[in-house]
């Protein structure tokens, strides 16, 4: 790939945007004789976030410098690394970071065949590793160990002896991956210092180490796949890819530790060679920069305003996670995200399931919708409440032993003919609310936007449906509802807020569709409508 670019040429494509190079004389020498080997590993915890596109981009540079570039899914590591990632979830959560990986590639346009893709398990439990290991480990000492992941292995009170272990074999990983050099952040320096310090004394060449800085997340500090609010998920809609961004620290003025600059700066220049700053034209119009310096120095000066600059970095980012949530799209990744993420329990490496009250139970699950208890009902019967003439009193079958009842105010929207042995959806653990002394469950319905005058109607499942067949929402089909919405905890109402009907009559949350084993939910007439 671009066999016509010089050694220095190379060179200088490899180590544009990196924070430090140790051993550069070495790079330079072996791009004299033969392509450079490089390899890029990540542990396999928790789901990867944009901040991911740095090294992707990075990845980029070293294919077209014509670099043999490994990618490796180092599975053992996220467990050594106090248990981050539950032993019965490593196979999982490869295959996530393998897909995910690979959706994130092409749509840099990367061509995927130029790289090795290697799981750390395939080569960490040989003979030879092994051995490796033991020979490492009578050489290094657990002060040396302890610095070399300070930065990178999560730290505790009392650290296991897994989490000494893990900086010795990222060093071998060197070694028996064959390569001339390992990339990685510059958190990462300690761990490259000591494979420098420690291969030699095993009779291995010391390997060269190309180091990305660090880039800040959303909050200001290091972008983390444990603290939310820190990333935008590469799953995320464009709903919320709008709100985190909006969030951000993105001071006016301020060129320090601003998430937003560094991404255009480490991604979007190096993958598009320019930045489009979109805005009205009473504030400037539209703008193409062709350098980060001048687009840094524009900000600095305040020429460009924060709302713009995340407006600009909206676009430009959702451009890069349209083909990966496309990919994601498929029954088969949707499963295997849920499985490898599984919301349901809070499973530990310990094998414990989740606490009372987690999901399933009410009270501490996270705010997700498989929370919801949602059912497909039909109306047996229908007929106007005996106190209020307003008011219908329905009772529908959702598949037990007994109907459920609601009281509705859809007598001034449907008939009771068009109502009677029509399918609905019944929200059924939310706790029956009295209305006009009568207990009545939740049918979900959606309502005309504001502004419109005012039409309420009920949601429609799949033709075909059946009483008591489960709604889901696309991607969380496979978590268990609780067993009652806990009222304090106000689950229902926040899950709420992100129920919609999109432009093309489907129920969504969160630009997720609702379905049923049989397809999506649907509004017949009400365009954009609330759910509720």
């Amino acid at each position: 790939m671009m066999e016509h670019l010089s050694p220095e040429a190379k060179f200088d494509l490899i180590t544009r945007n990196l924070q430090e190079v140790l051993g550069e004389e070495k790079v330079k020498q072996i791009l004299q004789e033969r392509e450079l080997k490089v390899y890029w590993g990540t542990a396999t915890t928790g789901k990867p976030h944009v901040a991911y596109f740095v090294p992707m981009s990075k990845i980029a540079d070293f294919l077209r410098a014509g670099c043999e570039v490994t990618i490796l899914f180092a599975d053992l590591h996220a467990y050594l690394d106090n248990m981050k990632a539950p032993w019965e979830l490593l196979e999982l959560r490869v295959k996530y970071y393998e897909q995910v990986i690979k959706a994130m590639l092409e749509s840099i346009g990367v061509p995927l065949e130029k790289l090795r893709f290697v799981k750390g398990t395939d080569f960490q439990l040989s003979r030879e590793y092994t051995l490796d290991v033991y020979r490492l480990s009578s050489m290094v000492t657990e002060h040396d160990a302890k610095k070399a992941g300070a930065e990178v292995v999560k730290q505790v009170e009392h650290p296991l002896l897994s989490g000494l272990l893990y900086p010795g074999l990222q060093a071998l990983d060197e070694e028996h991956l064959k390569v001339d050099a390992q990339f990685g952040g510059v958190d990462q320096r300690k761990i490259f210092t000591l494979a420098e310090k420690y291969l030699p004394s095993l009779g291995y060449a010391k390997r060269a180490h190309l180091m990305n800085p660090m880039v800040p997340g959303l909050t200001g500090t290091k972008m983390s796949s444990s603290e939310e609010e820190s990333k935008i998920d590469l799953l995320d809609s464009k709903e919320d890819v709008k709100k985190k961004l909006k969030k951000a620290f993105c001071e006016p003025g301020n060129i320090q530790n601003n998430g937003v600059l560094s991404f255009v700066k480490h991604v979007l220049f190096p993958l598009r060679g320019e930045f489009r700053i979109k805005r009205d034209p009473k504030w400037g119009g539209e703008k193409v920069y062709s350098g980060f310096e001048e687009v840094e120095q524009d900000f600095a000066g305040e020429t460009i305003h924060p709302g713009d600059l995340k407006a600009s970095v909206e676009v430009a980012l959702n451009e890069l996670l349209d083909p990966i949530r496309k990919k994601f799209e498929s029954p088969e990744l949707r499963k295997l995200t849920n499985s490898a993420y599984p919301n349901s329990s809070k499973t530990t490496a310990g094998g414990k399931g989740a606490k009372a009250g987690g999901e399933g139970g009410g009270d501490d699950g996270e705010l997700v919708p498989s929370r919801l208890d949602i059912r497909v009902g039909k109306i047996i019967s229908v007929e106007k409440h005996p106190d209020a003439d307003s008011l219908y009193l329905e009772k529908i079958d959702v598949g037990e032993p007994e109907p459920r009842v609601v009281v509705s105010g859809l007598v001034a929207y449907v008939s009771q003919e068009e109502l009677q042995d029509r399918m609905v959806l019944l929200l059924c653990n939310l706790k029956p609310q009295k209305m006009r002394g009568i207990e009545s469950q939740a049918m979900l319905l959606c309502a005309s936007v504001d502004g419109e005058p005012r039409r309420v109607e009920p949601l429609d499942p799949p033709e075909g449906s059946s009483p008591g067949e489960r709604v889901f929402v696309e991607g969380y089909e496979s978590q268990k509802p609780d067993d009652r919405l806990n009222p304090k905890k106000k689950v229902w109402e926040k899950l709420q807020v992100d129920l919609k009907v999109s432009d093309e009559f489907v129920a969504q949350w969160k630009d997720k569709k609702l379905m049923t084993k049989l397809g999506q939910i649907r509004c017949k007439t009400l365009r954009g409508g609330s759910i509720s």
